[in-house]
């Protein structure tokens, strides 16, 4: 059998457990800063309790330490993004890079957002004693969603399922599990800048395990979110538009402490929005059949 028809077996045991470089360099990637911003976390929590720890790193601060964490989980939102794309390009997808890719976001996007808000924000402290009950849990709901979330991409994309012609959207089912990490992270990243700049953040630090719990329901709902797979990145476009995007760009940068958070929420709100009006449009539907059904009775009687 040549490769070329292996590769259209992706269950023929040679094709399904290969490792191509790129992708899974890509996936390797992901998971690296996953595993850092874990050991960030951890040692922001340390510096915070431990005044030994806080003698031997004078350096540090715990501020710091969590905003790498942020950005490390960002980076690997990016690998975890190359990663696919990369695949699809080269038509290398194995299904052995599918559930490595699924194990790496279950660090980078589920362990490392959920201790970061647990350790910053719900672990029992004098000021948050209310919360020494059940922070642990919230912060482990959002892990399980996304746990849960994950396992139903992977059901649902198998080359073997059969699935009817509505149900072969290119959307994800769902918010993906990167939305729902960076919306975390970028919402710490914007609250940790605020308290640099000594505004009031008491109320403020409520809004992120709401946050959790939020994305956490949308991770395991049947909201459709757009995956962008289908975006030519070669289109041509006009110097003005290309101009214009770049400002965009520069000015999301400039002010990335809060400009990614809201990104993040524009993804979010998107995809409830479009919900909305596809349920309205249903309802709609509904409505008019059964008003057709009726006049087809008035008229028979």
């Amino acid at each position: 059998m040549s490769d070329l028809e292996k590769r259209d077996n992706p269950y023929n045991v040679t094709q399904a457990s290969r490792i191509y470089f790129l992708p899974n360099l890509m996936t390797a990637g992901n998971l690296f800063c996953g595993f850092v911003a874990v050991i960030k976390c951890i040692q922001a929590r340390l510096l915070t309790d431990s005044g030994e720890y806080a003698l031997i790193h004078p350096d540090q601060s715990a501020t710091a330490l969590y905003t790498q964490a942020v950005w490390f989980i960002l980076a690997a939102v990016i690998f975890d993004s190359l990663d696919g794309r990369l695949a699809r390009l080269g038509g290398r997808t194995s299904l052995f890079g599918a559930e490595f890719d699924s194990l790496a976001d279950v660090v980078s996007f589920g362990m490392a957002p959920a201790l970061m808000v647990f350790f910053l924000i719900l672990a029992p402290r004098e000021e948050y004693q209310w919360f020494r009950e059940f922070g642990w849990f919230i912060a482990f709901i959002y892990l399980l969603c996304g746990a849960v979330r994950l396992a139903r991409f992977n059901v649902i994309t198998n080359p073997l399922l059969h699935r009817a012609d509505s149900e072969s959207s290119k959307d994800f089912v769902g918010l993906p599990i990167p939305a729902a990490a960076g919306t975390v992270a970028t919402l710490v990243l914007l609250l940790l800048n605020m308290a640099a700049n000594a505004r009031e953040l008491r109320q403020l630090t409520l809004a992120l395990p709401l946050i959790l719990v939020l994305v956490s329901f949308l991770m395991v709902s049947t909201i459709r979110y757009p995956s962008f797979k289908q975006v030519n990145w070669e289109m041509k476009t006009r110097f003005r538009s290309f101009v214009g995007i770049l400002i965009v760009v520069a000015a999301v940068w400039r002010w990335r402490e809060v400009s990614f958070f809201f990104l993040f929420l524009a993804y979010i709100a998107y995809g409830l929005f479009a919900h909305y009006q596809r349920a309205m449009r249903h309802a709609q539907m509904r409505a008019l059949r059964r008003k057709v059904v009726k006049m087809k009775q008035e008229t028979s009687e």
